[in-house]
C-alpha cells in the first residue's frame, strides 16, 4: 500500500484523485500494482477525504495540554512516532483535527505497528489531500526517507 501512496503523490493530481478514480486505477495498473493492493489504497485514501463530523474540533491549546494514546493507538504507534506527531503538532505543521486524522489513518493502514517513515508517508499523504500548505522543505523531508526505500 505505502508504494502505491508515493506513487500517487509523485504522479496524479488531488482532483485527479477526487474525480477521475478510474484513470488513476488505470495509471496504478498500468504501473504494475496489483489489483487488490489498489482497492487498498484507494480506499485508505477515501478515509483520508473524508469531511469531520460536527466541524472543527476545539480544545484547549495544545501547550497546556497533552494527549493520552488509547492501548490500540500505541500499539500502533510506537514512542518514535507518537513523539513525531507531538513535535509536528507543536510546530504547527499540524492542528488538532489533521493531528487526530492521522491518527486515524495510522490506525487503518495495513500491519501492526507502523514505522516512522510509514507514519512520514501516512502525515504527508493527510497533508496532501487536506490541501494544507505545507513548505517545500517539510514534504521533501517527510518524503525523502520513503524515496530511498524504494527500488529503482
Amino acid at each position: 500500500m505505502y508504494d502505491i501512496l508515493v506513487y500517487v503523490f509523485e504522479n496524479c493530481q488531488q482532483a485527479e484523485l477526487a474525480y477521475d478514480r478510474e484513470r488513476v486505477v488505470k495509471k496504478l495498473s498500468a504501473a504494475g500494482f496489483e489489483d487488490s493492493d489498489i482497492s487498498e489504497a484507494l480506499h485508505w485514501l477515501a478515509g483520508v477525504t473524508r469531511v469531520p463530523q460536527g466541524g472543527p474540533l476545539r480544545a484547549p491549546e495544545s501547550r497546556h495540554t497533552f494527549r493520552a494514546f488509547a492501548p490500540r493507538e500505541a500499539a500502533k504507534l510506537d514512542a518514535q512516532c507518537r513523539g513525531f506527531l507531538l513535535t509536528l503538532e507543536q510546530s504547527g505543521i499540524l492542528d488538532l483535527q489533521t493531528r487526530e486524522l492521522v491518527i486515524e489513518r495510522s490506525l487503518a493502514a495495513t500491519g501492526d505497528s507502523l514505522s516512522l517513515e510509514q507514519l512520514k508517508l501516512v502525515v504527508l499523504m493527510v497533508l496532501w489531500n487536506q490541501q494544507t500548505p505545507t513548505s517545500r522543505l517539510l514534504a521533501e523531508d517527510l518524503f525523502s526517507t520513503q524515496q530511498a526505500r524504494l527500488p529503482s
